[in-house]
């Protein structure tokens, strides 16, 4: 039976019944699951489809596209994006919108002005992407560009004052003895290679690209950990100067070329495809990664290399020899090491210690909630679910 309180609402009675509140919680934990699954999913076909995207676009036979309009195109589509979500948390709102902005964007211009730097150097970034890729392996570039987790490390120690575990540390370097490995078996022949491509020029820009990613990422961080614009706002002042700057790269870099064949020579679906991934990819990983843990990130990326080597071996014809199998295991190890929190590696040192003096016997006493999870930022306790609402209103928004 169950009994009416005040105001009409229903009290369970008896150990069999089942109280609402625990259906509720048992449907939104196998939601959150499920999310997860999702989440990992997109995160892997993202990571491996621009990679392998941008490889096949660039190497197929005939007139091949300019990389510098295939970057101010992206920044474009994303900044697009981004002004469409901002309409939308002003609930169709024309004048709200432009009030807003011109608050946001003009009042506030030193806040502007700020994310030049990073856009800058991100606009930098996709343009050494595009060499990168052209000039290596697809595979080869993904093990590669891991080294952004090292860099990003390092400028987070020296910008933000953070701290790594010894666990960290030593991922890290797992993660550099990786690299050189594969780096190594490249210049070692790795199997034939068209005339047209440089593997000294590509690991060039790629290791500039970590540099720069690295940087980026973390003086982004800063800002908006900084300020109380929201992460749309962000991404459209970002793209804003991201196309300005896009622009005078393209002018500088192959302006006459393009002037004279047109911006969209060379566009095929498959260009199209790269620019959609590149613009729409970096803003849905972002959401993706925000309501994520490390651990599904550490998963997502690995198999990514994964999923990109076994493409290039069926698309590019990518010979996989012991070396490159090697050093890209041991990259694969360090990132999932790296995306550990500190309380599930202690966890894990803990269970290690234990299992060689005995079995452990402790368990959960009958009746008792389960311990909290571990979040992803060092250990500490999940205090919110694991989708919020994105469209929350923000101070300035």
């Amino acid at each position: 039976m169950a009994a009416v309180g005040v105001g009409g609402s229903t009290a369970a009675a008896g150990p069999g019944a089942v109280s609402a509140g625990a259906l509720a919680a048992g449907t939104a934990s196998a939601a959150h699951r499920r999310l997860k699954y999702i989440s990992l999913a997109v995160l892997v076909v993202q990571n491996a489809s621009l990679i392998l995207s941008i490889r096949y676009a660039r190497t197929l036979p005939g007139d091949r596209f300019f990389a510098t309009t295939a970057v101010v195109m992206a920044e474009v589509l994303k900044g697009l994006t981004c002004l469409l979500l901002l309409f939308a948390q002003k609930r169709g709102n024309v004048k709200h919108l432009v009030l807003f902005l011109h608050e946001a964007v003009l009042v506030q211009y030193v806040d502007t002005l700020k994310l030049a730097v990073p856009s800058l150097i991100y606009t930098l970034q996709n343009n050494l992407q595009y060499v990168a890729i052209s000039n290596l392996p697809a595979a080869t570039f993904q093990v590669t560009y891991q080294l952004k987790i090292l860099t990003t490390a390092l400028f987070s120690v020296l910008m933000l004052n953070r701290s790594l575990s010894r666990l960290q540390w030593a991922s890290l370097l797992l993660l550099f003895t990786g690299v050189a490995i594969v780096q190594a078996q490249q210049a070692g022949g790795g199997g034939p290679r068209p005339l047209d491509q440089n593997p000294g020029a590509g690991l060039a820009a790629v290791v500039a690209s970590c540099l720069s990613s690295g940087f980026a990422g973390v003086y982004f961080e800063k800002i908006l950990k900084g300020s109380s614009g929201s992460v749309w706002l962000r991404n459209l002042q970002l793209g804003l100067f991201g196309t300005a700057l896009g622009l005078v790269g393209l002018w500088w870099a192959e302006g006459t070329a393009v002037a004279h064949r047109g911006f969209f020579f060379g566009y095929t679906p498959a260009v199209w495809g790269v620019v959609l991934n590149q613009a729409f990819g970096g803003l849905l990983v972002a959401v993706v990664v925000k309501y994520a843990d490390n651990i599904l990130k550490g998963f997502a990326t690995s198999l990514s290399i994964v999923l990109s080597t076994v493409a290039s071996i069926r698309l590019f014809g990518f010979q996989l020899d012991p070396l490159f199998a090697l050093g890209a295991g041991l990259v694969i190890g360090a990132v999932y090491l790296y995306s550990l929190p500190r309380g599930a590696a202690k966890a894990i040192a803990s269970a290690s210690s234990a299992s060689a003096s005995g079995p452990c016997t402790q368990q959960q006493p009958p009746g008792q909630p389960p311990p909290p999870q571990l979040s992803s930022h060092r250990g500490d306790l999940v205090t919110e679910p694991f989708l919020p609402k994105l469209l929350t209103k923000v101070k300035g928004s």
